[in-house]
């Protein structure tokens, strides 16, 4: 399988990431988490214990995300 990636609108580029990781997720339920990825994780956790932060709904970031990419707004 191949993508022409410079073919490929930035939407169009995130889906691809969104299905690509959901497959992962469901393929590979035993990945280990590198050890940085896993005190990141803790971090965020003790900041939602102390209110410090909040849980987003995934759809409304994905909403987001679409409309930053339309306003011109690049993932670098």
């Amino acid at each position: 399988m191949s993508f022409r990636l410079e073919e490929m609108t930035t939407e169009d580029k995130l889906k691809a990431m969104e299905i690509l990781w959901d497959d992962i997720c469901r393929n590979l339920p035993d990945f280990l988490l590198p050890a940085w990825h896993e005190n990141i994780l803790k971090e965020r956790e003790q900041k939602l214990r102390e209110g410090k932060d909040k849980f987003v709904d995934w759809d409304q970031a994905k909403k987001e995300l679409i409309k930053l990419t339309r306003n011109g707004w690049m993932l670098r």
